[in-house]
Order: C-alpha cells, then sequence, then structure tokens
C-alpha cells in the first residue's frame, strides 16, 4: 500500500471505541495509516479489533495525566511519533433546565474535555515534528447555539474547541504543515462513516487551509 495517501502516517484514535471510532479508524486504515485506538475498556478494544482488521489497539486512561504520558512513552519507544490524533471522546448529557444542570453531568462532561487537554500536550511536540500532523476533534452547534437544557453540554463543548483553536495558533507558529481542525454536527449519529472520509481528506488538504477551522459536517 505504498501509493495510499496515507502511508507511513501514525496515527493515534482517542475514545476509538465508538461507532465513529470504529468508521474513523476503518477509513484511516483504508487510506494506509497506521492506527493505534485508545480506550478504557479492554472488551470493546477486542470487538474494535475484530471488526476492523490491522488496528493496533492501546487500554488508557485518558483523563489521567500520568497515563497519558506513559502510554505516549510506549508509543515512541515501539513507533516513533504520531502523525495525527483524533479526539473522539465525549457524549451527551443534559435536561432539567439552568437549575437542573448536575454536577455528576458537568463531571462526565468536564472528564472528556480533559483527554483532550492531556493527549494534546503530550503529542503536541509531535504533531510539530510531523511533516503533516493533524488534530481532529468533533464539536457542537450546541457552541454557537446553547440552550438551557445542555448548558454543562455546550460549556464543555465551547472549553475543547477554544482548546482546539488554541493549538492551532500554536501550530501556525511553530509548525505551518500541521494543523488542528474542527468538525461540528448537530449529531454524529448516521454520519461515521462521513466523518472517516473527511478525517483522511484532512491530511490531502493544505495545512493552512483546515487549521483552526470550524468543518461543517452534514446539515448544520
Amino acid at each position: 500500500m505504498s501509493d495510499a495517501p496515507l502511508a507511513g502516517r501514525l496515527v493515534l484514535v482517542a475514545g476509538a471505541t465508538s461507532t465513529s471510532g470504529e468508521a474513523v479508524s476503518r477509513a484511516l486504515i483504508g487510506a494506509g495509516a497506521t492506527v493505534l485506538a485508545v480506550g478504557t475498556r479492554p472488551e470493546a478494544l477486542s470487538a474494535l479489533e475484530a471488526a476492523v482488521p490491522g488496528v493496533d489497539t492501546r487500554t488508557c486512561d485518558l483523563a489521567d495525566r500520568d497515563a497519558v504520558a506513559e502510554l505516549a512513552m510506549r508509543i515512541h519507544v515501539k513507533f516513533g511519533r504520531i502523525d495525527g490524533l483524533v479526539h473522539l471522546v465525549g457524549g451527551w448529557r443534559g435536561g432539567g433546565g439552568i437549575a437542573g444542570q448536575s454536577d455528576e453531568d458537568w463531571e462526565f462532561l468536564e472528564r472528556g474535555f480533559r483527554t483532550l487537554r492531556n493527549t494534546t500536550r503530550l503529542f503536541y511536540d509531535d504533531l510539530v515534528a510531523s511533516p503533516a500532523g493533524r488534530l481532529a476533534v468533533v464539536s457542537s452547534t450546541a457552541v454557537d447555539k446553547p440552550y438551557a437544557g445542555g448548558a454543562n453540554y455546550a460549556a464543555a463543548k465551547a472549553a475543547a474547541d477554544a482548546w482546539t483553536r488554541a493549538v492551532a495558533q500554536g501550530l501556525a507558529k511553530q509548525a505551518p504543515q500541521s494543523a488542528a481542525a474542527i468538525f461540528v454536527v448537530k449529531t454524529l449519529a448516521g454520519l461515521e462513516e462521513r466523518l472517516g472520509e473527511e478525517v483522511v481528506r484532512l491530511w490531502s488538504t493544505e495545512a493552512a487551509a483546515v487549521n483552526g477551522a470550524h468543518l461543517p459536517l452534514g446539515d448544520s
């Protein structure tokens, strides 16, 4: 597969045991990339291995910075630097209006943001050093149009959006060949394969054209 568009690229997919994680992993492998799929549940990772031949799985709590640091060390020793990070950790919690925004829901949603902070901090230098580093995250239309029942969700997504754009600004200064892109959806259900295609397309698109950009996915 030497003529494949992502041949020689090493891509880490965080939150890989979701439906979108499976679709993105399959698309990346189909394009020639080596995919390191990371999740917290060994049984779900085993199911992913069966569904997507060729995927290399790793168990790690990405909300734990020390665990991510160890993961990064092991990856660097075995494979070298990564060329891409696709962050798919997340989920929706909401309801109850402003007064009903529970601490339990916020802790769940904030944990997803923490995994983004940890992975980007530990692998940022990889994206800078790569000849074509790419970070991809999935955001929501709720960032621009939040509603009371989803205030926790919108706030967590807004934090992830701002963090990713900050990464993009850093890359623009240090590594203009690399980019951080934000896919925006109203709901990801039914768009998983499209997401996989668009993630692959990031590597054939000029970095400056997608760095820090909000890329609509589906009917937003």
